[in-house]
């Protein structure tokens, strides 16, 4: 039985989003706290207080248009500003923001629009046909005037199509008790062997997201957060904008990443952090480094090499939307090991275990996580009440899916995704493990690997490699050299049965190499 919060004995009784927002309105009324980046329209800027009367605003609308509290309402856009106003909008009338992944199929927002009883939805030109096709049984549709700052031509919506006219009086909502434990949003996972699930997070699990975030991060009010990954994701929800408005500080919002503006509206803003994942320090590789006044950057690892390169200390975390924050964290004023996850973040339990029992240093294990569902864990897997129990085991801890390795001095590094083990002929095997030597190969972009079904042996490894442009005879060596490296290192049931060089790997979320999509291929042959 994992524990779960009370609305009385928490950190937020008697609070939720709203408080958070008032607060700031008052403190930082006049400080910016979105600035609106768009490529070829004109900056956008909202102080603490215009974002709280939009917000607001947009809340009194919804109820006009009939949404009631606990309704869900689905919002299917790219970054831009309409995203935050709906996200916070919702939860301030006590409606469920469903952000989804705006890269979804028709069959997935079908799905998402059904699992979740989606009453209306919020969307922009682009997607509009889609989200009307596939989304049957909403009310009514409301779609932004640009897309993420794009004239849309034809495609503009009139006026009382638009997202500007969820608006009225905020006067005229009805009263509403401050109740941390009631639903906030609703986020999908990637679905791998079954259809995604949704993600509940609790009032409470967002502002211990916005608290929390913002002391991993040491956000400053004078700091200046750099926001280019998806406003759908946990990442840039929580580590960045809610911890931004926990510090009364400022997020810029790009339209997406883009390398040859990164620098220019870094230094035109004064950011001063940034959460990044792994492909956007090696897209800026080429680019110039400005004299530039980052403080930190936050991504998966500590202190890679390359932070020599850009003069900036990176802060290595591990979290996942379960988790709303970072579960392990490195250290802000003190040297972290190079390449860890950091360490476990002092507000969650954190075990690696292996057969039954806890890691000893150099063993890789399952990742565990102990907290308080509702408040620093999800409150429950929507609809499926029997996904929710799997993923907690007897004691209470919370299976996270991932392995961990456990270096020196409680130093965590990742390992892989369980699901990226194999079993070959018996024995157990990383894919990250085949795909640390194959990186090594000189030629090798980037790789993957994943499991094909063998009659006599379960699985047999099979890797995918993006390489350099090579003509065929060369394209001959560099497999020659894959396989010695791998023949050299790895044991005879580790090596690839196959090695498949391709110029692109397929991609899912915050741009992660999608392994169901390799799987697929191989199944299809």
């Amino acid at each position: 039985m994992t524990d779960t919060a009370s609305p009385y004995f928490q950190p937020f009784a008697g609070q939720d989003i709203r408080t958070l927002i008032q607060a700031q309105a008052t403190l930082r009324a006049h400080h910016p706290y979105l600035i609106w980046r768009p490529f070829d329209a004109p900056r956008q800027v909202w102080t603490y207080a215009q974002f709280a009367q939009r917000v607001a605003r947009f809340a009194a609308g919804l109820q006009a248009r009939g949404v009631r509290a606990g309704d869900r309402v689905l919002v299917h856009l790219d970054n831009c500003p309409e995203a935050v106003f709906a996200w916070f909008g919702c939860a301030w009338m006590g409606a469920v923001a469903v952000t989804t992944n705006a890269r979804s199929s028709a069959d997935e927002l079908a799905y998402f629009a059904e699992h979740a009883a989606v009453v209306a939805g919020i969307t922009q030109p682009r997607f509009a046909a889609l989200v009307a096709a596939s989304c049957k049984g909403l009310r009514w549709l409301a779609v932004t005037r640009t897309d993420n700052g794009d004239d849309a031509g034809a495609a503009t919506p009139s006026a009382a199509d638009s997202f500007e006219a969820i608006d009225a009086d905020p006067a005229l909502l009805p009263a509403r008790a401050h109740d941390p434990l009631a639903p906030f949003s609703v986020q999908y996972t990637s679905g791998t062997t079954s259809r995604p699930k949704g993600v509940l997070w609790t009032h409470a699990n967002a502002l211990w997201g916005a608290r929390i975030n913002a002391t991993h991060e040491d956000l400053r009010a004078d700091d200046v957060h750099m926001v280019t990954l998806p406003l759908f994701h946990t990442n840039a929800q929580a580590y960045s904008m809610l911890a931004t408005m926990w510090a009364g500080a400022t997020a810029v919002v790009n339209p997406r990443f883009s390398a040859s503006r990164f620098w220019p509206v870094s230094m035109q803003e004064g950011c001063t952090w940034a959460s990044v994942i792994g492909f956007i320090p090696r897209a800026l590789m080429d680019q110039e480094v400005p004299d530039h006044r980052y403080r930190l950057w936050g991504t998966g690892v500590c202190e890679p090499p390359a932070d020599a390169h850009f003069r900036v200390k990176t802060l290595g975390w591990w979290g996942m939307t379960e988790t709303i924050t970072h579960g392990t964290v490195g250290l802000v004023h003190l040297p972290n090991a190079s390449l860890s996850m950091g360490l476990p973040a002092p507000e969650y339990g954190i075990r690696l275990e292996v057969d039954g029992r806890d890691a000893r240093p150099g063993e890789t294990g399952d990742l565990l996580v102990k907290g308080v569902r509702g408040l620093s864990l999800f409150a429950e897997y929507l609809n499926n009440p029997q996904a929710t129990a799997d993923s907690f085991d007897e004691r209470g801890w919370f299976r996270t899916g991932d392995r961990v390795t456990l270096g020196e001095n409680g130093w965590l590094y990742f390992a892989d995704r369980s699901k990226d083990m194999l079993k070959v002929g018996g024995e157990n095997v990383a894919a990250s493990e085949i795909e640390r030597v194959i990186a090594t190969v000189a030629g090798v972009l980037e790789t993957a690997v994943v499991a094909r079904k063998h009659p006599m042996l379960d699985e047999v490894p099979v890797a995918f490699v993006r390489c350099v442009p090579l003509d065929p005879a060369q394209r001959e060596a560099l497999v020659a050299s894959i396989q010695a490296a791998c023949a050299g290192t790895l044991a005879g049931f580790k090596q690839p049965r196959e090695i498949r060089l391709v110029e692109e790997l397929p991609r899912s979320t915050l741009e992660k190499i999608n392994k169901a999509q390799l799987r697929r291929m191989l199944e299809a042959g």
